[in-house]
């Protein structure tokens, strides 16, 4: 008969009816024994059996709940032994330990999923589907023309980012860049999407349809994986294959903007009419001059035409040139009476949005033409 075996001795219990008792094998409560966590009442010297005492149950079950939390056993005293106080600045910040270890773990793994082949899992949001549909408008302008399209061919899609906070769309042709944040209305598989946003590339063509099809519904579930995009309506899906290719890296152009230096706040119509009429031929230049906006416009027959749309403009004066069908499809794209336009420099990407609306941003490329700041 072993150690496990041996009966009670009075009222005391064998190491083996005392482990059934609180949950711990025989070989855990030796090993307590040993580091000094939880001595037996009593060992019988001439065999070495260890035995344990009805009272001692709550400190056995107290070491196996720390030891299933992960305390380690140099923490243990600290929580058996110590005041309320140092019991509970041990747990803390082993709790505090534990979770940024669990959270470096799920990044990790998010990560690796993402590289698998195959190995990610389907997210999901929800949408409105005139919400969508305005996002396409928006972004579609953007969306490089046919001939660039044929030498970079992911230049003619729009990138769908699902994230858990926002999703967005990005398109570019190399001069414009234009991104659209929505809110989801509510988050799915919110696990799926708590890291880096999930990005699939659709052709902007296909998505302009379905925004079409979209627009007809109040709510649009929205679902991404390796394979494309999925467009679920009421009574009826809309796939989307993914494209394949590398969409450049837009979050790094957002990021490294400098601070603008100038800023244009105009009526949309009348920004509109000044760079339109009479036709153009060339580059248009907007010049801030005395606080004043100048609009002046290369023209077909020679000379040009100059307006001074309502404005307001902050910071020095500076000249800048665009291409009118560069900057054009950048306020259309736009809501609301106003535009904003935010200026570092006149080489640099210019900021064109709504005045009240920071969701939807463009980026257009001044073009040479115009003098430094004034």
């Amino acid at each position: 008969m072993d150690e496990t075996d041996q009966p009670m001795n009075d009222a005391l219990m064998s190491i083996g009816a005392f482990a059934r008792r609180v949950g711990l094998a025989p070989s855990a409560l030796r090993f307590y024994d040993d580091c000094d966590v939880l001595r037996p009442a009593y060992v019988d010297d001439a065999t070495g059996y260890r035995y344990y005492a009805a009272d001692q149950e709550p400190r056995a079950v107290l070491v196996r709940r720390l030891r299933a939390a992960g305390i380690p056993l140099t923490d243990a005293p600290a929580v058996l032994d110590g005041t309320r106080e140092e019991a509970r600045a041990v747990l803390g910040g082993h709790a505090r330990r534990a979770r940024e270890t669990a959270a470096s773990a799920r990044s990790a793994i998010e990560e690796i999923l993402r590289d698998l082949p195959g190995g990610a899992r389907r997210a999901s949001v929800r949408l409105g589907g005139a919400e969508l549909a305005s996002a396409v408008r928006q972004v579609a302008p953007a969306v490089a023309s046919a001939p660039v399209r044929e030498e970079f061919p992911v230049l003619g899609c729009v990138l769908i980012e699902l994230g858990h906070q926002e999703t967005r769309l990005v398109a570019t042709d190399r001069y414009r860049l234009a991104v659209r944040a929505l809110r989801p209305r509510s988050p799915e598989a919110a696990e799926d999407v708590a890291g880096a946003p999930r990005r699939v590339l659709v052709d902007a063509e296909e998505l302009k349809k379905a925004a079409s099809w979209a627009l007809r519904m109040p709510d649009i579930r929205i679902a991404a994986d390796q394979q494309g995009v999925r467009l679920h309506g009421d009574t009826a899906v809309r796939d989307l294959p993914a494209v394949e290719g590398t969409f450049p890296d837009y979050r790094m152009i957002l990021d490294n903007l400098p601070a603008a230096r100038h800023r244009i706040i105009a009526d949309r119509t009348a920004l509109r009419e000044a760079i339109t009429a009479g036709g153009h031929a060339g580059p248009l230049i907007l010049d801030t001059g005395e606080q004043q906006l100048t609009v002046t416009v290369t023209v077909a027959t020679p000379g040009s035409v100059t307006a001074t749309p309502p404005a307001i403009c902050t910071g020095p004066p500076v000249r800048i040139a665009f291409d009118p069908y560069v900057l054009l499809p950048a306020l259309d794209a736009g809501v609301g009476p106003d535009v904003l336009l935010e200026i570092a420099s006149p080489s640099q990407p210019v900021i064109v949005r709504s005045a009240d609306q920071g969701s939807f941003t463009t980026l257009v490329m001044p073009v040479p033409g115009a003098s430094a700041d004034a």
